[in-house]
């Protein structure tokens, strides 16, 4: 046998039954023997998915300092420590630790992905071996094995069907489609995509009906889910925006710091300045102008963003993705379960006397009835009616379930969806069974297109009467049917063309149509394919699809006015997609109102995509390749592209994305674990929501920079002052590690609890291109740390000259570096606005941050251990003032500056 069998570059689907038992060199009755399994069990390996190799925890964590921040941070950790100042070495690398320790426990690991789709294999099979039927561990399967199946079954291999009865298959996991397909023997063209392919049944899909057997073409590495397996484990993880801009912004700021340390002690030797001075002075520079507290603030804003996310039902799993949903410019939403309610719904009854509307969506049966005046009815206002639902409700092999307040269905989803309606109608479906018994069923099939069902009908007078119940295809129902039924229930002749007529303007909907028919029996009628053509009379059709979700809408139009494209990616048909696109409001923005399929994107050249995907809203019956490959083309344009999913077909497509998004209530373990964020709710409004919280917490961080900048470049342009004239150190090294490590605490991280401004989602997304500070935004950094230098080095030198002390005077500057950024704290809860405008205590945490920041000023200033420590000495009140005055005008000016700003 050659190796090539199990391979699926051969289409199976494309070789009768005969061909593949032939080529696979099994026997379609017998199946394999014990020693052909076991030597091809030698040749193939285990059915199983190979596993990835592993990520160690040594690796893991010294990934976590893999950053240019994180090595200004260790350069200043060892700095210090070299300095002799051990107690700040130790803090500085205490934040370092704590910022890869939060970062390490937070990171998700992406191999989880692959063992979720390793676990959906893993189950056993019923074989027959030998003429033998038995049970086998799925892993133990091999190419030509003859596999049964049977309802409640999830296929162990890929099986190409070589017999089936009424077997249908929940494949919406694998290819995104959102009923059960009905599954048949027929060859079908070697180019048709794995949705349609009705003579293969797929690993790790799942029986719901009937029966079948078949041969395994693959296995492992070889099946349609381990293809998936290898697109997800190629998949590149990007890096997040946030990241992007962190490590250029840090390695900025690394260049910058070294370079300004080398002058300071170029410049100290040049003015024959004693060289370990000189450097000592330089190292001080550095270690004011590295942002020490910098990596903890980014951790914790996210962190409290990922809290208030949860509240909101998405839960982040990584946590950089909290800020990459506020950078999000396209969103590729799946449909079934996302945009829908993943519930089928009946939403027109239509009968050949009239038309009635269902409300509700699910399958909760809350909901009633209504003609077009909008008057409610139940089923006994048309015999038509009362019989239509009746046909759906007992010819039907569904149940509806509730636990704990939540519907639910067991069996097809359509039928379900007309238990439900038939309970919104006022025909209770657990009692339905009790006047009508059934004595025998007609199941549905492929080649019938229809089910029927011969009942006992203990509600005439006779009790012998019997009544056949029957629905399906509307078509094939015309050909059953030689009468319809009117409201009084009088029976006259069929009106085929009127019957057409209603399905194509229900089909026209994006409705799925099916026809309902009845015919009263006696004891002595034959019940039997042959008696039924002509014989039924047509009560009506049942229009139905899976819903919008109600917010859905609203989340479309949110995210349109937000400057957000939103695209829907599904497996499902495109009158589908259609139709859900154009209920909550996809098609026609922008211009996008195109419809491509996968089949048309198979056609188009590589090179054309990225230009034909800005014209497009749906794309419809696509293949886990062709979601990566969208991706990536809308990435190639410089989008930022949220995905949204939850089959395993979704799974690469998910974690190629700058952020995957996957359903926590419907959706597979293989979309969660490779998903940056969950949705608890499976709703697209949940989304919307979600980047609301992430622009915010990207404002929080931008404010937090905009903050923290000044001090350190003005801590850094005080200490090359000194060294540039000769003069004492304002403030010591000790002073500056005090200011940034208790202001980055106190002070700055009082901006992650800062509330979205006004008109967050109304503004467009950041450009992927912007960089992390604005030019804006630099201007305000400079101007600051301007103020900072020329404040601080006036008022030293102003108390030298009025006779105070070395100390006191550094101790004047240490304090007025404090208080000038206390003061344009509350200038950073705004970038653009007055504080005035969005209220002082809006914010209570600034005020909690500000009144500890003062305290341990205090402390600092009149404490004598700490004055021994840290080389301060108390000041006088006439100090403060003039500290406050230096304050107020530094405040004044940037008011100014974001007033000019606004006005231009």
């Amino acid at each position: 046998m050659p190796t090539s069998v199990s391979s699926s570059a051969i289409a199976h689907h494309g070789l009768a039954g005969h061909e593949v038992v032939l080529l696979l060199e099994t026997d379609q009755r017998r199946g394999l023997t014990e020693e052909q399994v076991a030597e091809r069990l030698a040749r193939f390996g285990p059915n199983t998915l190979p596993a990835a190799p592993g990520t160690g925890l040594l690796m893991r964590v010294l990934r976590q300092f893999h950053h240019p921040l994180i090595y200004v941070l260790l350069a200043a950790s060892m700095i210090t420590a070299g300095l002799g100042e051990y107690v700040d070495s130790a803090v500085i690398f205490g934040v370092v630790l704590i910022n890869a320790i939060v970062g390490l426990v937070q990171e998700s690991k992406a191999e989880a992905a692959l063992e979720g789709l390793r676990s959906m294999v893993r189950t056993h099979a019923r074989v027959i071996r030998g003429g033998r039927e038995r049970a086998a561990p799925s892993e133990d399967l091999v190419p030509g094995d003859l596999v049964l199946l049977e309802a409640g079954d999830k296929v162990p291999a890929d099986v190409r069907l070589t017999r089936v009865a009424e077997l249908r298959v929940n494949e919406s996991a694998l290819t995104g489609e959102s009923v059960p397909v009905t599954k048949d023997g027929k060859v079908l063209p070697e180019s048709i995509p794995v949705a349609d392919r009705r003579n293969m049944a797929y690993s790790g899909t799942l029986v719901t009906s009937g029966s079948g057997a078949g041969i395994v073409v693959a296995t492992g590495a070889e099946t349609e889910l381990g293809e998936i397996h290898r697109l997800v484990g190629a998949a590149e993880t990007l890096a997040t925006p946030l990241t992007q801009k962190l490590a250029g912004f840090s390695k900025i700021l690394t260049i910058g710091i070294l370079g300004l340390a080398a002058v300071t002690f170029a410049v100290g030797l040049l003015r024959g300045q004693d060289p370990v001075e000189t450097f000592t002075a330089a190292i001080a520079l550095a270690v004011g102008a590295i942002p020490e507290g910098l990596p903890a603030a980014v951790t914790i804003t996210l962190a409290i963003g990922v809290a208030r996310m949860a509240r909101r039902r998405a839960v982040i799993r990584r946590l950089p993705a909290v800020e990459t949903l506020g950078s999000t410019t396209v969103i590729c939403s799946d449909k079934t379960g996302t945009l829908t309610e993943n519930q089928m719904t009946v939403r027109t009854v239509w009968t050949p006397d009239g038309q009635f509307e269902a409300t509700g969506s699910g399958y909760s049966p809350d909901g009633v009835l209504h003609d077009l005046e909008g008057a409610p009815v139940d089923a006994d206002i048309s015999q038509a009616l009362r019989w239509s639902l009746l046909a759906g409700a007992a010819c039907n092999d569904a149940a509806l379930t509730e636990r704990e307040g939540q519907w639910d269905i067991v069996g097809d989803p359509t039928e379900g969806a007309m238990l439900v309606v038939a309970a919104k109608a006022g025909l209770d479906p657990s009692k339905v069974g009790e006047p009508l018994p059934r004595l025998a069923t007609i199941p549905f099939s492929s080649e019938r297109q229809y089910m029927a069902t011969l009942h006992h009908d203990t509600t005439t007078a006779h009790p012998a009467d019997r009544v056949v119940l029957a629905k399906g295809a509307v078509e094939r129902m015309l050909d059953l049917c030689g009468g319809q039924m009117d409201a009084d229930g009088t029976v006259r002749p069929l009106d085929g063309a009127a019957v057409l007529r209603a399905a194509a303007e229900l089909a026209g909907r994006g409705l799925r149509v099916l026809a309902t028919a009845m015919r009263p029996a006696t004891a002595r009628d034959e019940f039997g394919e042959d008696a039924l053509p002509g014989s039924l009379v047509l009560t009506g059709l049942q229009a139905m699809l899976d819903p919008p979700r109600a917010a859905a809408q609203a989340a479309v139009a949110a995210c349109h006015t937000a400057g957000i494209s939103v695209r829907m990616i599904t497996g499902d048909h495109a009158a589908t997609a259609t139709a859900i696109a154009g209920h909550v409001g996809l098609l026609g923005h922008h211009g996008r109102d195109r419809v491509l399929t996968g089949a048309d994107l198979a056609t188009l050249p590589a090179e054309d995509l990225p230009d034909v995907i800005d014209r497009v809203a749906v794309f419809a019956r696509v293949s886990p390749e062709q979601k990566l490959r969208l991706v990536e083309a809308l990435q190639s344009r410089g989008h930022v592209v949220a995905m949204t999913g939850d089959g395993v077909n979704d799974a690469p497509a998910l974690r190629r994305a700058a952020i995957g998004v996957a359903m926590g209530a419907s959706g597979t373990e293989v979309a969660k674990d490779a998903a940056d964020m969950v949705l608890t709710d499976d709703d697209f409004a949940t989304i919307e929501a979600a980047v609301e919280e992430g622009r915010g917490v990207f404002d929080n961080l931008t404010k937090f920079i905009t903050w923290t900048l000044p001090t350190n470049i003005g801590e850094g342009l005080v200490i090359l002052a000194a060294i540039v004239f000769g003069a004492a150190l304002p403030i010591l090294p000790t002073q500056i590690l005090w200011i940034n490590m208790t202001t980055a605490v106190a002070l700055g991280l009082m901006l992650a609890f800062e509330p979205k401004e006004a008109g967050i989602m109304t503004r467009p997304p950041r450009s992927p291109g912007q960089p992390l500070l604005t030019r804006a935004l630099m201007v305000r950094i400079l101007l600051v740390s301007t103020l900072l230098v020329a404040g601080s080095w006036w008022l030293f030198e102003w108390e030298l000259a009025a006779g105070a002390s070395l100390a006191e005077a550094r101790t004047a500057a240490l304090n007025l570096f404090v208080v000038v950024e206390a003061f344009y704290l509350f200038s950073c809860r705004s970038l653009t606005r007055s504080v005035w405008r969005i209220g002082v205590f809006s914010n209570r945490w600034i005020i909690v941050g500000v009144t500890a920041q003062a305290l341990g000023q205090l402390a600092i200033t009149y404490l004598p251990a700490m004055n021994a420590v840290f080389d301060t000495a108390p000041i006088d009140a006439g100090v403060w003032l003039r500290i406050l005055g230096v304050a107020v005008a530094a405040s004044l000016v940037v008011a100014v500056d974001k007033r000019l700003r606004r006005r231009t």
